[in-house]
């Protein structure tokens, strides 16, 4: 395999969130992730556990939470948090509440993010902002928000909002995210062009099913 395709398996978070996901497409994706060299493996929180024994440390098991519409309490998100990493969560994803960005609640959001990072309990957090529901300068403002909140990236969309990442969010991120904080793409990321694209402007993550199967693609 070449550096370039090393590179981008390594920001990949092999994903599979669907709501008919089974144990048997679990379990594929964690031997996928591991044999292609994946940043984790994002999969439905009800198989952290299972997934996380399974893999036994070879891959990180990285989790979705108040996902994907984001208004669950933000007491629900917390333990949601806290039960995904007592069973093996290494990397968390949060869904924010839109609603409260519409409403110029930023406070809120930013207590919020900031519960659920104390409830990770030093694991990774990822914000998930759902950039195809929001104006730029909502957008900016998360940037600010996540910046502040410390979380360790800000993550475009859950693939579920009716849009993805976009090169012209991933750029507004990087233009107004404080250093420290990082930057996933997810949704909508099709093949290896878009993955060089997103790593070219910035993304440390890819979050997408389709790059690993665009590598065994190539293999047969």
């Amino acid at each position: 395999m070449t550096q370039d395709l090393q590179t981008i398996l390594s920001k990949v978070d092999h994903t599979l969130l669907s709501q008919s996901a089974k144990w048997s497409e679990i379990k594929a994706i964690c031997d996928d992730g591991i044999r292609y060299g994946c940043a984790s493996v994002c999969i439905p929180a009800s198989y952290v556990r299972q997934a996380a024994e399974y893999v036994s440390g070879k891959i990180a098991i990285c989790t979705v939470i108040g996902f994907p519409n984001g208004y669950s309490t933000t007491a629900v998100k917390c333990f949601e948090t806290a039960d995904a990493v007592k069973n093996g969560a290494e990397e968390i994803d949060m869904v924010i509440n839109v609603g409260w960005v519409k409403d110029g609640l930023y406070n809120q959001v930013l207590d919020e993010i900031r519960a659920v990072k104390a409830a990770c309990g030093g694991k990774l957090l990822k914000v998930i902002i759902e950039t195809c529901l929001l104006t730029d300068e909502e957008k900016i403002e998360m940037c600010r928000v996540v910046s502040e909140s410390g979380a360790e990236y800000i993550k475009t969309s859950t693939g579920f909002g009716g849009g993805g990442a976009t090169r012209e969010d991933v750029a507004l991120f990087k233009a107004h995210i404080a250093p420290h904080v990082k930057v996933k793409a997810a949704g909508g990321i099709a093949d290896l062009n878009d993955a060089r694209d997103f790593i070219a402007l910035g993304a440390d993550r890819l979050g997408t099913s389709r790059i690993v199967k665009a590598v065994k693609a190539m293999e047969q």
